[in-house]
């Protein structure tokens, strides 16, 4: 088996064992960053996209410092949906699997949706690692079954989505019953100003690592600018679909009432849709997440709130059927494809009133290709923004002479009517352009 990098790290031999079946070699920017601060107990606020490997930036050092003879609480993972909590807690087993016979780590998942009473009774011997929604785990410290006082280090995942939820206040009772002494490591994909006020709470001088978002300029990711041009725009998504007919896509819109009016017209039209948004119940969101996981559908429609916090594998394309109001999440839509080294496309359906975003989007590092679907058949395009480009030159040109022109008031008879002969002429040569 090929050489790990992570041995460097110099983990235990089952944490390397378990780092070698998951087929981790080198370590991603943030675990690079993370995981030796993290060893040394450092509290820790790591800023970086969805992607880029920071579930294990915090896993394998809290793997790493257990103390499998104490049978206490020692380490606390809260995140801010359901499906994010299972997530880590899959990636927890992977490793602890490999643990010595008589040295098991024992790791527990509490979330809301689950039986409260089967939760409880497991309870009758505290876990090593606790991981979970943060209204969950503060229920089970409150009924007295949970005991977290003895636990050093504490992972706030997805604070910003922490924030948006209004989970944060669950997440401070968490941390106001754990030791004075608590690493406490967070990970956001924004620092909101509301947040910094917890981060200060019981973060003293907490070292700050910011992996810049690659998704924007990910070689792997084509970005995809279609023009509506008047058509009817769930038409032309259907055709864009079928046309690109993807081994799984992401469909975002804005909002709850859009994601159901997609996803119904898409599947009026035979598509095999799954709808992904805030008004599901428990039951529904993980029925929907186990029938994209067995592949029944090809198109998932989501929006930014319900994708967030979730991992989908084997998405290829992601298409914007509406930009979002905040850009940034843009970025983490794109992200969602072109995983594992993987190719993807990111492609948004646009309207002339998208323009300015566009233009944003542009400076923020994304290169855009510009396509229309015509019959069925992909035709490149100009750069969308080739018009205002083009103006913006022949503004340039003629300018000079422009102010000549005005400047003249007392000059040779003649000279004025040379100057718009000159015009006349860079504006024939230019082509027709009526703004002076």
């Amino acid at each position: 088996m090929t050489e790990t990098q992570f041995a460097r790290f110099s983990f235990q031999p089952f944490v390397i064992e378990a780092i070698k079946a998951l087929r981790f070699y080198k370590p991603t920017e943030i675990q690079e960053r993370i995981i030796p601060g993290a060893l040394r107990g450092e509290s820790m606020v790591g800023q970086s996209q969805t992607g880029t490997g920071k579930t294990h930036a915090y896993l394998l050092p809290i793997i790493e410092k257990i103390d499998p003879e104490r049978a206490e609480v020692q380490a606390v993972i809260t995140a801010p949906t359901r499906e994010l909590a299972t997530q880590i807690y899959h990636e927890t087993l992977k490793i602890t699997k490999f643990c010595p016979k008589d040295r098991m780590i024992i790791a527990r998942c509490f979330i809301g949706g689950t039986d409260k009473q089967k939760a409880l009774e497991k309870l009758t011997v505290q876990p090593h690692i606790v991981i979970g929604t943060p209204g969950r785990i503060n229920d089970f410290i409150r009924e007295q079954a949970l005991d977290v006082h003895t636990a050093r280090t504490l992972v706030v995942d997805e604070a910003d989505l922490m924030l948006d939820m209004g989970f944060l206040v669950d997440v401070d009772q968490i941390a106001a019953r754990m030791p004075k002494e608590l690493q406490m490591l967070v990970f956001s994909a924004t620092i909101p100003e509301k947040l910094k006020p917890f981060l200060k709470k019981y973060m003293e001088n907490p070292t700050f690592v910011q992996v810049k978002p690659r998704q924007a300029a990910n070689e792997n990711i084509e970005h995809v600018l279609i023009p509506l041009r008047g058509r009817e725009k769930a038409r032309l998504l259907h055709d864009v679909l079928v046309s690109y007919n993807p081994y799984l896509a992401i469909v975002f819109v804005n909002t709850r009432k859009m994601a159901d009016e997609v996803a119904d017209l898409l599947a009026e039209q035979g598509l095999k849709v799954g709808v992904l948004h805030g008004d599901l119940t428990p039951r529904e969101r993980k029925k929907v997440m186990n029938q994209i996981r067995d592949l029944e559908f090809q198109y998932v429609v989501a929006t930014d709130l319900a994708a967030r916090g979730i991992d989908i594998e084997g998405v290829s394309h992601v298409v914007n059927y509406e930009l979002p109001d905040d850009l940034q999440f843009y970025i983490h839509r794109a992200g969602r494809t072109a995983r594992a080294g993987y190719n993807g496309i990111a492609a948004t359906i646009y309207e002339p009133s998208d323009q300015d975003a566009i233009a944003r989007l542009e400076k923020m590092g994304i290169s855009f290709v510009h396509r229309d679907l015509v019959r069925g058949e992909w035709k490149e395009l100009p750069p969308w923004n080739r018009r205002s480009k083009r103006a913006g030159e022949k503004k340039d040109e003629l300018a000079p002479v422009i102010a000549k022109l005005k400047k003249a008031k007392k000059v040779k008879p003649g000279y004025k009517k040379k100057l718009r002969a000159e015009l006349e002429k860079k504006k024939k040569r230019l082509g027709r352009f009526k703004q002076l």
